[in-house]
């Protein structure tokens, strides 16, 4: 619940920038796990793609309990610091000390002993990340009810978030690479076909995930420290969700499956895509460091963000969906030509991911407002408002999306016959089912975003401005300005 100043006027910038800050370092953690772990497991600690994608994929599971279970916790939360900052505290702390531990061995060297620990750290990575991650985007519809103020705060914690991203992509494996010299371990070294060696070690990993955390902390706690929310220690009578709610608010919220059809989709052509890359930068173009340059071309997802605001000012949202959609298809199928005809083009890497992640930006801004009015729609339709419940269901598609990404990127590398210690001269069949995986899937998933959005999602035009109206004659009533 936030204060009645954030309801009737704009939110101060102090803390819109500050909690926007805080999702550099939750999504730079993410983002090393979405682009990178796969890469260490199966270059780095030499086990098998198909183990690693069918490990991400089946942890999964038990977010599908754990993430609305955290969303019930918070929703349920009564304090005088309020229900989201204490959540996003604990949960950056607890946090913090699993992807540390994700990203080193302890010293195991034995295969099938580092499987099950790589396991256990992989599943105990996700559910804290969930302590974080669902109080913080939970936290973001409070800010303020009016669908404009929202459109101009939501493009902020994303434009930060690809930040984060951008960071990690772009400067990641040189990161790795680096602290792998100076720590002197040059265990798992890989030449590329421009004659560039590329240090995986593991050491370089950990060095990298501790930067990262040092990183996390600050800027949580910039968000905690500067952010404001009411007490709910009043609340403590009121009525309390449990964890049969808090299903049945997801699953009877015809709007939040819709939501869930359509973030799911795109975030997954996204997701196969950042999988993929490293491998088919490093196999198809033979030069793995064009990862780092295909990371520069975040700064077009930003670019959308920042004129997410202005478009949406100017456009119907489905028209905007339409453009966030349909520019990744476009830098797809460039990036697909020039494979075969420029694959170490700098500039041309570039000009196709720009279009690509222009395009995410778009898709960010759109889907954040979406989530926020889904939470309106919720409200009218069950009498309760359970923000972090509803907000738990973007905060399980987030990691599904990157689990089905890594599953399929496992399994498919097995398929295809990928094999580690053949890097830069794996066979014809491998090379072409690389370019299969990276492009048809991605693209056939942003057309069906789309289309899940154009037929399946009503909240928009006059449906979203009489939302608009209800809810705030409902909170009107409740003696809530």
């Amino acid at each position: 619940m936030t204060t009645p100043d954030t309801q009737t006027r704009r939110l101060p910038a102090s803390q819109k920038y500050a909690f926007g800050i805080g999702a550099i370092g939750k999504d730079a953690i993410c983002n090393l796990v979405g682009a990178f772990l796969m890469l260490y497991m199966t270059d780095t600690l030499g086990l098998s793609a198909a183990f690693a994608g069918v490990l991400l994929g089946a942890a999964r599971i038990w977010d599908a309990v754990n993430d609305p279970m955290m969303g019930m916790i918070v929703d349920n939360t009564h304090t005088r610091y309020g229900k989201f900052r204490i959540w996003l505290i604990i949960g950056t702390l607890i946090n913090s000390v699993f992807f540390i531990l994700l990203f080193t061995t302890c010293g195991i060297t034995d295969k099938g002993t580092l499987m099950v620990y790589v396991s256990v750290m992989y599943i105990l990575y996700g559910m804290t990340y969930t302590i974080m991650d669902v109080p913080y985007w939970s936290w973001l519809p409070n800010l303020s009810s009016d669908p404009r103020e929202r459109e101009s705060i939501s493009v902020v914690p994303r434009i930060f978030a690809s930040i984060g991203g951008f960071l990690v992509c772009t400067f990641g494996l040189n990161l790795i690479n680096y602290f792998n010299e100076m720590a002197g371990d040059r265990t798992v070294m890989q030449t590329q076909d421009n004659g560039q060696v590329l240090n995986i070690s593991v050491t370089g990993f950990t060095y990298a995930a501790v930067a990262i955390v040092v990183l996390f902390i600050v800027c949580i706690g910039i968000t905690c420290a500067v952010v404001k929310e009411k007490p709910t220690v009043g609340e403590g009578k009121a009525e309390k969700t449990s964890l049969k709610e808090a299903f049945a608010i997801i699953i009877k919220n015809d709007q939040l499956v819709a939501f869930i059809g359509l973030l799911l989709t795109f975030n997954l052509c996204t997701q196969i895509l950042k999988a993929f890359a490293v491998y088919y930068f490093k196999e198809a173009c033979g030069n793995a460091y064009l990862y780092s340059i295909f990371g520069y071309a975040i700064i077009a997802e930003m670019v959308g963000l920042f004129l997410f605001p202005k478009i949406a000012k100017n456009m119907e949202r489905e028209k905007v969906y339409l453009l966030a959609c349909a520019l990744p298809v476009v830098g797809l199928v460039l990036l697909f030509a020039l494979g075969y005809v420029a694959p170490s083009s700098t500039a041309g890497v570039i000009a196709s991911c720009a279009f690509i992640f222009f395009g995410s930006g778009l898709s960010l801004g759109t889907t954040t407002c979406c989530i926020a009015d889904v939470i309106d729609y919720g409200e009218l339709k069950f009498g309760k408002r359970n923000e972090s419940v509803t907000c738990s269901a973007q905060t399980f598609l987030m990691k599904a999306a990157s689990a089905v990404a890594a599953t399929l990127t496992g399994v498919g590398l097995d398929v295809i016959g990928y094999n580690p210690e053949a890097s830069g001269a794996q066979s014809a069949g491998t090379i072409m089912g690389i370019r299969f995986l990276m492009f048809a899937v991605p693209i056939a998933l942003a057309i069906l975003s789309f289309l899940i959005y154009k037929t399946q999602y009503k909240l928009k035009g006059a449906r979203l401005d009489q939302l608009t109206k209800d809810v705030n004659a409902l909170h009107a009533k409740q003696g809530r300005k």
